[in-house]
């Protein structure tokens, strides 16, 4: 079977937006957390460039630890079954954590994220996302912080892949799936 095709659409949230939103995230995060150290987790792999431009505007001391979690597989639509597939290194007991994400879209693998680290018993536990599709939520969960909200499209760019392709777009864009060539 042949490999599906996909083409770029319009730049959605361009370049210079995204690195607005982040200075104005980093410096609430940092006030949030003034004299407190934060442990920040990422959600591999969608989050490393939202999460690393982040890192660097909280003036906060901070850690940082990765976790993989996946109900995608390689389709575009969620499974509904979330597999961690690479857990924390650190123990997050008595920490400040901050969940740093590349997309809230249905929230289940989030929500499920927040729940077992809720009983890892950390001191505080916030979700900070870049996009958020709140139009797709099938559970009760909100962001914390939240950089921009979205239209439900398939989106790339940013991290944001689909087949592990366009995770290095410095912006955000649609794609859509073409058809079969026969």
């Amino acid at each position: 079977m042949a490999e599906k095709q996909y083409a770029l659409g319009e730049i959605l949230i361009t370049e210079q937006q995204i690195r607005e939103r982040i200075a104005q995230l980093g410096a609430q995060i940092s006030e949030d957390y003034r004299g407190r150290e934060l442990l920040a987790v990422g959600i591999l792999k969608g989050s490393v460039p939202f999460m690393a431009d982040l890192i660097r505007v909280i003036d906060n001391p901070l850690q940082m630890d990765f976790m993989s979690v996946s109900s995608y597989g390689s389709s575009t639509k969620s499974s509904g079954v979330v597999r961690i597939l690479k857990d924390l290194d650190t123990d997050i007991t008595g920490k400040d954590v901050l969940i740093i994400e590349d997309i809230i879209d249905s929230g289940l693998t989030l929500n499920y994220l927040k729940e077992t680290l809720w009983g890892r018993k950390p001191a505080s536990l916030k979700i900070c996302t870049f996009l958020d599709k709140p139009d797709r939520r099938t559970v009760e969960l909100k962001a914390d912080y939240t950089g921009f909200p979205v239209e439900d499209l398939f989106i790339v760019g940013y991290g944001l892949d689909v087949n592990q392709r366009y995770r290095n777009l410095p912006y955000i864009t649609s794609v859509v799936e073409l058809p079969q060539q026969k």
